[in-house]
């Protein structure tokens, strides 16, 4: 018998058959963006967007960084928590604690 999972609007994973709620609060279970839909959304250029995150915890780097080519061919994936963590912290949100 298949499972039948589906998203939640929680962010959970509900199974049908049973009704069971197996809850994911971790990293690879939320949305990541690329860095262009984050240069989009903040208004930034990519090469800024890539500048912010390249040296954030969390942030999935998929590649090498130290290519035998002169230019490293990085693709970045941003978890949505870093996302709302480096907004909160460019927008003094954590300056004040």
């Amino acid at each position: 018998m298949p499972n039948d999972y589906r998203n939640s609007a929680g962010g959970s994973f509900v199974q049908g058959m049973e009704g069971a709620v197996a809850t994911q609060s971790s990293l690879h279970a939320e949305r990541h963006y690329a860095v262009a839909e984050i240069a989009e959304m903040w208004n930034l250029s990519v090469d800024k967007v890539r500048e912010l995150f390249a040296d954030e915890p969390g942030v999935l780097v998929i590649g090498k960084r130290r290519p035998f080519r002169r230019r490293p061919y990085l693709t970045l994936r941003i978890p949505q928590s870093v996302v709302e963590r480096v907004h909160a912290r460019l927008s003094g949100g954590e300056r004040f604690r």
